[in-house]
């Protein structure tokens, strides 16, 4: 097969699998729909008909503020029982912090650190709630969620790197239209949501987590100024500094509990600043406290545990007439029951995409009546959101109900069926018993129990439907997500196909191995069975979401049994259960066996420890390990410091293997290690809270530029001053380079682009090692040391492998990647991502800068296993040194260029389109969004992390090709 021929089926190939994930993903993923234009009068009765929402909008738009708020009393009935709101929102703060757990109090030094608040709530001053947020738990959808009571797309956890302005209708819209002036203090998201809605602010980025003081004292240098002032009614304060401290330290950081006395202080000033304009008759006012998500052990978030979505909500100056703490805070709702529950409140409409159901306790000081109408009001307004989702559905017209529209039966119909019908049968036993509650107390002939089954039924109701609609899936494209998939599967079937095509065409010299002499067909080895299997393993275990939070044990256990075959490979040549013969290996008898038995213990060793180092996935994290076990005894330092210094030191000791009489040699190795020299250097000086300072972020931007000249520098201009072999120079057979015996004629052509790959493809690894150890937590130093280890052996022993089966050495680097993933801590949920590295070197936030950051540390392993790839390339020139005098460009393009790139590409795309397969089987699975879809993620980020490699490698390639065949040519026309 031609050259030209691969290189075309490859690109298109990878187009077409682009197209084909483009469409799935925004198929699968679409911006949740919403209802066009906002409540109005219309929310306050009940039209089957649906026909007043244009009058009631051009009404409402034609009516100054204050007349609204009138109209909006009048209409619901109900006077808005507080004049004035703080929301308070402490990001990241979990429920469990204030509240407890399982009906045990908080840990003790919380407790202590916020005395105050548990005052408050053990004298009844105060209701707390867990909160449960929904997937994704990031601050821009949970902040919506509370204001608006909808549930985001899932996709919004990319948007919470590029807010936009919301929209959709909400509480702060629902405030500013009744007059209300809003003052904002705190995370930026705010003002990125809600422009213009804000009479004063002062917006701080949420994103630069190496802050944890500077970003709430700039909140509450205003606050006493603010709580004096009587110009607002709404008053925001969102303060970043607990979220941050987490993300640097964790959930047992040493300045957690100092944080939250913080937080405890500013609850103290509101809460007594609210009492005195109380008694000075400035109006009732109300403090909410919530968070927006909790946090992990390790102070991420993003994901679906518990951990995760405990967010708060702590309602002080509700009385709730309960002196029992626990009864104060053991309550459970849902994050998006805020917004309901404010909108009843405060005497505005409930917004007209929200889901919640109102917190009943917050209405405990209001009459039955009073307390029946809200739930009414609720219910309206549920059951209009279920008509849009349901057009035609109409509740009045329920054969079972017929009777119910004289509005004075009182009892009730066994409700079953469709979800339709049910969600009608429940609404209609709710507003019946409301008719006839209504009835009897005209007639003063109510009971308690009456007011009870009332109330019983509306919550019934309200629950269903809230459930439902919380849990329906958005309608998906069939077409289009059709259309994507088998685009997919194409591209997965033409590159399979010419893998397979490549790994069976005939090799010069190699015919005993690649056919069947009699036949003709392939013979397939046994580790070409094992590649095959293991792509089965993880295409069937994609379907299982135990398996999807677990999959760091499939890839250990895949690297692992891989060493093992290599290993048996290697001692082929030995007579089984021969001793003369293993007396002789001991010996040193037969050097190349020895290197590569040497290279697979190596291997298996450092695979251990690493699968060892971090207990990863979901539900074992708790378990110990090596990492838990150092930051125990507090060595996580010396042990960076140690690392840091290993990679240092085997890095330069692969590279003056190549040969330290070079000055090309010598001037590479000196500029990595100055490099490497500061990144310790910083390390040593700067830890993980005081690396914040101007000083620190000036140290590793200026490790950025050294790393980033001296590894571009190293591409550029290497090839043009690589010395040109002559056959003068390389008559003689003792000519060694990097970690392989060169023992073959001298091809000039390709030796100069055998040492070009080596040095290129090794400074392309120092780099990126030394990137790590400045980036990556301290407690990773060590796993990128065992990674270097792991790729150097790997070198070692594919240099003593010949030119067999170079598909499955490809795929082994692959595998040793995506172990390395996991083994660096990662897993298949959205909270192990390192937020806090993603700033280091950043003076101010930067979304691109640190989202480029951010995927950096995350693939650290798989980029670098495939930068490795150079290194690999020039391993298997000398393979073809030893073995051909005159070797043919396409072919050796295709053995020694093609696989490198098309194995790594051929395989992330069968997997690719197998978990885009499972991912459509699953859409009405319980864990779709918590386990399904941010695995998909993670997925499609894997294939932009493959795309970007095999791209570097390529281009490396080809660069240093053209530029050696045009220094030849100048060389020749020379003479």
């Amino acid at each position: 097969m031609k050259l030209s021929i691969i290189i075309t089926v490859i690109i298109s190939a990878v187009i077409l699998q682009i197209i084909g994930l483009s469409l799935f993903i925004f198929g699968f993923f679409p911006v949740k729909p919403a209802l066009s234009g906002v409540s109005g009068p219309e929310s306050f009765y009940y039209d089957d008909g649906g026909g007043s929402d244009s009058v009631a909008n051009h009404t409402r738009a034609s009516m100054p503020p204050h007349l609204l708020k009138s109209l909006y009393q009048e209409l619901s009935g109900i006077h808005p029982s507080f004049e004035r709101l703080i929301l308070m929102v402490i990001d990241g703060l979990p429920a469990e912090f204030v509240l407890g757990k399982d009906g045990r109090p908080p840990r003790e030094d919380f407790r202590e650190a916020m005395p105050y608040t548990q005052a408050l709530l053990s004298n009844g001053m105060a209701t707390g709630y867990h909160a449960k947020a929904a997937p994704p738990t990031v601050t821009m959808p949970r902040l919506k969620a509370m204001v608006s009571g909808a549930i985001g797309g899932f996709l919004d956890v990319a948007f919470n790197f590029n807010t936009q302005a919301m929209l959709d209708d909400n509480l702060l819209g629902q405030f500013f239209r009744i007059g209300w002036k809003m003052v904002m203090l705190g995370d930026e998201t705010w003002l990125k949501l809600f422009p213009g809605l804000f009479t004063r602010h002062d917006g701080v980025s949420s994103f630069y987590v190496k802050d944890t003081v500077q970003v709430d004292q700039n909140v509450s240098r205003h606050l006493e100024i603010e709580l004096n002032r009587d110009d607002w009614n709404l008053l925001i304060l969102h303060y970043l500094g607990l979220d941050h401290v987490g993300h640097i330290g964790g959930r047992n950081s040493i300045l957690m509990a100092p944080k939250l006395k913080e937080m405890d202080e500013v609850v103290k000033m509101i809460h007594l600043s609210t009492i005195q304009t109380r008694d000075n008759d400035q109006g009732k006012t109300l403090l909410v406290v919530v968070s927006d998500h909790g946090m992990t052990e390790n102070g991420n978030h993003g994901g679906s545990s518990y951990e995760e979505t405990d967010s708060l909500a702590l309602f002080v100056g509700l009385k709730n007439d309960l002196s029992d703490y626990a009864a104060s805070s053991c309550n459970s709702i849902y994050q998006v029951d805020i917004a309901p529950t404010l909108a009843l409140l405060f005497g505005v409409p409930i917004p007209k995409n929200n889901v919640g159901v109102l917190i009943s306790e917050a209405f405990d000081l209001l009459t039955d009546d009073k307390q029946l109408r809200v739930l009414e009001l609720n219910s309206w307004q549920l059951l209009r959101l279920i008509q849009a989702q349901l057009p035609g559905l109409s509740c009045r017209n329920l054969p079972s109900h017929d009777g119910f529209t004289d509005g004075l039966a009182s009892t009730t119909v066994e409700c079953s069926g469709s979800m339709e019908k049910m969600l009608c049968c429940l609404y209609m036993n709710a507003i019946n018993l409301h008719s006839s509650w209504k009835s009897k107390s005209l007639s003063r002939s109510k009971s308690r129990d009456d007011y009870s089954c009332t109330v019983a039924a509306y919550h019934q109701f309200l629950k269903t439907a809230s459930e439902w609609l919380s849990r329906r899936v958005t309608d998906k494209p069939v077409g289009l997500l059709a259309f994507g998939i088998v685009a997919m599967a194409i591209s997965s079937l033409t590159l399979l196909g010419l893998m397979i095509c490549m790994s069976t065409e005939d090799q010069p010299g190699e015919n005993q191995r690649l056919c069947n002499s009699s036949t003709g067909l392939h013979k397939w080895s046994v580790n070409e069975i094992f590649l095959l299997g293991v792509m089965l393993i993880l295409v069937m275990s994609m379907a299982s979401s135990s398996m999807v939070e677990e999959e760091q044990y499939i890839w250990h256990f895949v690297l692992s049994t891989s060493y093992v075959l290599f290993l048996r490979k290697a001692v082929q040549p030995l007579a089984p259960g021969s001793a003369k013969s293993f007396f002789k290996l001991m010996k040193g008898q037969t050097e190349r066996l020895d290197f590569r038995i040497s290279s697979i213990i190596l291997l298996l060793i450092s695979g251990r420890i690493l699968r060892s180092w971090h207990q990863g996935g979901v539900n074992w994290t708790y378990l110990p390990d090596i990492s838990k076990w150092l930051e125990r005894v507090n060595h996580v330092r010396s042990i960076q410091l140690a690392s840091g210094l290993l990679v240092i030191s085997l890095s330069i000791f692969a590279l003056f293997l190549f040969g330290s009489r070079r000055k090309i040699t010598q001037l590479v190795g000196f500029c990595f290690l100055i490099c490497g020299f500061l990144v310790l250097w910083h390390l040593y000086h700067n830890n993980a809270f005081v690396s914040a300072s101007c000083d620190a972020a000036i140290q590793a931007q200026i490790i950025y530029a050294i790393l980033g000249i001296a590894t571009i520098g190293t591409f550029v201009a290497l090839p043009w001053f690589i010395p040109l072999w002559s056959p003068g120079t390389c008559s003689k057979p003792n000519v060694k380079s990097t970690l392989v015996t060169f023992d073959g004629q001298c091809i000039f052509s390709l030796v100069e682009f055998r040492e070009s790959s080596y040095l290129i493809g090794l400074a392309y690894i120092i780099c990126w090692c030394l990137l790590q150890l400045l980036l990556q937590q301290p407690i990773n130093s060590m796993p990128i040391l065992l990674l270097l280890v792991q790729i150097l052996s790997s070198m070692l022993y594919f240099s003593c492998s010949g030119l067999q089966h170079i598909e499955v050495e490809v795929a082994l680097l692959y595998y040793m990647g995506m172990a390395g993933h996991f083994a660096l801590g990662n897993s298949n949920t959205l909270a192990t991502i390192d937020v806090a590295g993603a700033f280091i070197g950043l003076s101010s936030h930067s979304m691109f800068l640190s989202g480029i950051l951010m995927f950096i540390i995350t693939y650290a392993s798989p980029m670098l296993f495939l930068l490795s790839m150079l290194m690999y390339i020039s391993v298997k020139c000398t393979s073809y040194l030893a073995n051909h005098q005159n070797v043919d460009s396409g072919h050796f393009a295709k053995m020694i260029l093609g696989f490198p790139c098309l194995v790594p590409v051929g395989l992330n795309s069968i997997l690719l389109t197998s978990y885009t397969i499972v991912l459509l089987l699953m859409r009405n699975h319980l864990f779709v969004w918590s386990v399904f879809s941010p695995k998909y993620l993670y997925v499609c980020a894997t294939t932009v992390c493959i795309y970007v490699g095999v791209f570097v490698v390529a281009a490396t390639e080809i660069y240093t090709c053209w530029v050696l065949a045009l220094r030849r040519k100048k060389q020749i026309s020379i003479r």
